[in-house]
């Protein structure tokens, strides 16, 4: 009798707790999801990423990242001031899972000269956050988001000029797993490629500035996998041992390149698409766009040394976006046979073949404006180039950005002003009074548009009405 209550008390019990273990809530709406207990992020510099987050509760998670604008590094002996997420190129990698409430601290390190916010692809809300986060330097901003849908989501930098933030590497990834995780993996690595545009021609070494123009043109001087030529080579290879799965987090930041992305010798066993939920099977390259996103997973079969590519191929042998993965462990030859050795795929330089051309480019004639004209197209420039740092009233930023209304300094020599706005002006000026060392980007304009935005700001905000002319530009620009 009392092994048969023993029997029945075990049953009622696990009965009772598997209703338990089922009463599991699934909630239909995201949003509705509760947070539970606050936690501190962890993030980490590429190609790391943070552990999963598991069976984890969603949660308050409070991010902290700083912003730094900092020398550094392309390929050998080409510097560049990168301005950076976290101080890597891409920025830190930030796992929430769907249903956190993000608390986000964007800290602008009071060194920087520049003002900077942030656009989280995965923020449903206005600027992904970019519109609540603009931040001068030695400032700090918070706001507040919910992880509404899972995926793997691109972040960067939105003022403007907003291609030149990105292109100067502020960009990351964040990734919303699903309730109850990604399944997990025996390695997991971050990888983001971006395009760099540079005053010298590739290779050309010292500190080289950024160049607009050829941004806008999209002709790159450098493709790279995590922020520098060479980031994901030799020592600093990833690394897995056969039989492992791998799993990759592959982000592009642009500004302007898409990204054929692909590992030599492998096949990825899935690839969610754009990051999202649709899951590809057996696929060879996975195109991920400017500011998108994608996971591949693929399980290693054979040891060596496996090369990551953007297969647009001259931009991995020539520009830099190429990347190695190093597999140890035993030989299969019913999978393959054949001599393995690391550095058959090498970089082939920056030599470039060109046939000979006789065609001129003409440059198109552009009528003369009235000056009603040049106050509509001037502040059309203004809003887009102008506004992040002097405001929507020419106010500026306290402490940081000088006010051009009622400008004593910029009302005093209107030659000068055409200058700074060609060539750029770094060091510290006087404006009404107070002193400001900041850093006015040259603006890549043409004289026309340089007139037209400078026609605006003279005539508003009660400045001295000074009209300019695409003459008296050319006469500064041809000195």
């Amino acid at each position: 009798m009392k092994s048969i209550l023993k029997i029945l008390s075990i049953v009622l019990f696990l009965s009772a707790y598997g209703c338990f273990k089922s009463k599991k809530k699934v909630y239909t709406n995201t949003e509705d999801i509760p947070v539970h207990r606050e936690m501190k992020a962890e993030l980490t510099a590429p190609p790391n990423v943070p552990r999963p987050v598991g069976e984890r509760k969603a949660k308050k998670l409070i991010v902290e990242m700083e912003i730094l604008e900092k020398e550094g590094e392309l390929t050998d002996g080409v510097r560049y001031v990168f301005w950076t997420f976290g101080g890597t190129v891409p920025g830190s990698f930030i796992r929430t899972r769907v249903g956190d409430e993000v608390e986000f601290h964007l800290q602008n390190h009071p060194d920087n000269k520049l003002p900077h916010n942030i656009d989280l692809h995965a923020v449903t809300g206005p600027g992904g956050g970019a519109e609540s986060s603009f931040v001068a330097p030695g400032h700090e901003k918070v706001f507040s988001f919910k992880t509404l849908n899972p995926g793997l989501y691109v972040y960067h930098c939105a003022t403007a000029p907003v291609g030149m933030h990105i292109a100067n590497g502020m960009y990351g990834l964040i990734l919303v797993e699903p309730d109850g995780g990604l399944p997990l993996v025996d390695r997991e690595y971050y990888i983001m490629q971006g395009d760099f545009y540079t005053k010298g021609a590739n290779g050309e070494r010292g500190l080289q500035p950024f160049d607009m123009q050829k941004a806008v043109d999209e002709k790159a001087d450098y493709v790279v996998f995590n922020g520098n030529v060479g980031a994901l080579t030799g020592d600093n290879a990833i690394t897995a041992k056969v039989g492992e799965t791998v799993r990759l987090f592959v982000g592009n930041g642009g500004p302007g390149l898409v990204s054929s992305f692909h590992v030599i010798g492998e096949i990825f066993d899935k690839v969610h698409v754009e990051g999202g939920d649709l899951i590809n099977e057996n696929v060879q390259t996975t195109m991920i766009p400017a500011g998108g996103a994608a996971i591949v997973e693929f399980h290693v079969n054979v040891p060596g040394t496996f090369i990551l590519v953007d297969h647009s191929i001259f931009r991995a042998f020539n520009k830099g976006a190429l990347g190695m993965l190093k597999v140890e462990g035993e030989e299969n030859e019913n999978i393959y046979t054949g001599e393995q050795y690391d550095g058959i795929y090498l970089p082939e330089g920056p030599g470039i073949q060109e046939m000979p051309t006789t065609d001129g480019v003409v440059e198109s004639e552009i009528p003369a404006q009235n000056f009603e004209e040049q106050m509509k197209f001037g502040k059309q420039i203004y809003m887009q180039t102008c506004f992040a740092c002097h405001q929507a009233e020419g106010q500026g930023i306290p402490n940081a950005f000088p006010p051009l209304a009622k400008s004593d300094y910029l009302n005093a020599d209107v030659n000068r002003a055409i200058g700074i706005v060609l060539n750029g002006k770094t060091g510290e000026i006087t404006v009404n009074g107070q002193k400001y060392n900041s850093v006015m980007t040259r603006q890549m304009l043409s004289s026309e548009e340089i007139a037209n935005v400078l026609t605006y700001v003279y005539n508003s905000w009660g400045n001295n009405k000074t009209v300019v002319t695409s003459e008296m530009v050319n006469t500064i620009k041809n000195k």
